[in-house]
């Protein structure tokens, strides 16, 4: 059986914690830095990161809670982030193995700017998401549908102002 508890990245094993109330995931600051930046002593170069990015150091300090994980075999509480404190930390590591990670939210935050611009693109995306998942056409335009259907039992409009038709 899979340990959930733990994924690897490039052979660097990272803890991790699903929170079910909050229906997040949790991954260890530390093990993450580790894997990225290569450092042999992970917790000294987060605590020299946080001093050279004073905006960093007051973010990790309100954002990332601790969580308590497995510390060579026993459970301690750790500084932990979830996804979205993850990608504020990577961005601050000046890192090649950081690069690929950076390089991927510049384009996704690139297409979220078209999206606000033209949201037919992020219908197109969704769809094209779903295909990818091995979803049907027919289920992806029961998903809209529904979509739609619940924003007029609410009272919203569409929130693409597009007119959709039946396939």
């Amino acid at each position: 059986m899979e340990d959930k508890a733990l994924t690897v990245f490039e052979n660097f094993n990272i803890r991790r914690h699903y929170d079910e109330a909050k229906a997040k995931w949790y991954f260890s600051v530390v093990d993450v830095v580790h894997a990225l930046a290569g450092s042999k002593n992970p917790t000294d170069y987060l605590k020299k990161l946080r001093k050279r990015d004073v905006e960093l150091r007051g973010y990790i300090g309100t954002n990332c809670p601790h969580v308590e994980m497995l510390v060579n075999g026993k459970k301690r509480k750790t500084l932990d982030g979830d996804v979205k404190d993850m990608l504020r930390i990577i961005q601050s590591i000046p890192s090649p193995k950081a690069e690929p990670i950076k390089r991927w939210l510049a384009k996704v935050g690139y297409e979220r700017i078209e999206e606000v611009s033209d949201p037919e693109k992020s219908i197109n995306r969704a769809r094209e998401n779903w295909k990818t998942h091995g979803r049907s056409d027919k289920w992806i335009q029961r998903r809209m549908m529904g979509q739609e259907y619940a924003l007029k039992l609410l009272g919203r409009p569409n929130p693409s102002g597009m007119v959709r038709f039946e396939c």
